[in-house]
């Protein structure tokens, strides 16, 4: 048994033979680079924002906005930058367009993971894992954490933004000291990618 294991596969995330390490952050804490990192050790990653990336190249999620919203269709494909600003205006419409989405994401999950050749355990990089309640359906919730004085300079320097609007993005996540207290293990990233990667095989232990 994988010294991960908590949860029945009845009990997982898409019901997963295997464990299921969930691996998140808040904004600019680092948790793409740990993701990274674990790929380059071998780890079986799965990518949420790959997934949902995946999801909005299918035809069903083509039709639906062809259908209800085609403004947002351009002769190459989804025009993203019109589809945020969709996002933004009506609620009613993000909520319709993120079913879609959503219904669709257990099929890609499948897919991913049957690319692999049976894992001893997973790690799921999914940003919104407590705010979507998938905490309760992974074996470990793995942080990826940086004070929020941290994540402040780093958002403010990486998207060229002043730093009320970086706290104002910031404030829509669960603040992450709250999820540094709802999370099994605690990955720090205030250092280089080399001390990153130490605190990675130190938490997780491999």
């Amino acid at each position: 048994m994988s010294k991960f294991q908590k949860l029945n596969p009845s009990e997982r995330l898409y019901n997963i033979p295997c464990p299921v390490i969930g691996l998140t952050g808040g904004i600019a804490t680092g948790k793409s680079s740990a993701s990274k990192i674990l790929e380059e050790m071998g780890v079986s990653v799965i990518c949420a924002d790959k997934l949902v990336k995946a999801v909005y190249q299918k035809q069903k999620t083509k039709d639906y906005l062809s259908k209800h919203h085609p403004h947002v269709l351009t002769d190459s494909g989804i025009d993203f930058k019109q589809l945020r600003e969709l996002f933004f205006s009506d609620d009613t419409i993000k909520s319709s367009i993120e079913a879609l989405i959503y219904s669709q994401m257990p099929d890609a999950f499948i897919t991913a993971f049957n690319q692999f050749n049976n894992p001893d355990f997973i790690v799921y990089d999914v940003p919104l894992l407590f705010e979507k309640g998938l905490d309760k359906l992974v074996d470990l919730k793995a942080l990826v954490y940086a004070p929020q004085d941290a994540q402040i300079a780093r958002l403010t320097a990486r998207d060229n933004i002043d730093e009320k609007l970086a706290r104002n993005i910031i404030s829509k996540q669960i603040d992450i000291e709250k999820k540094k207290e709802l999370s099994d293990i605690v990955i720090k990233n205030v250092g280089t990618l080399e001390d990153l990667k130490k605190e990675i095989k130190k938490g997780l232990n491999i």
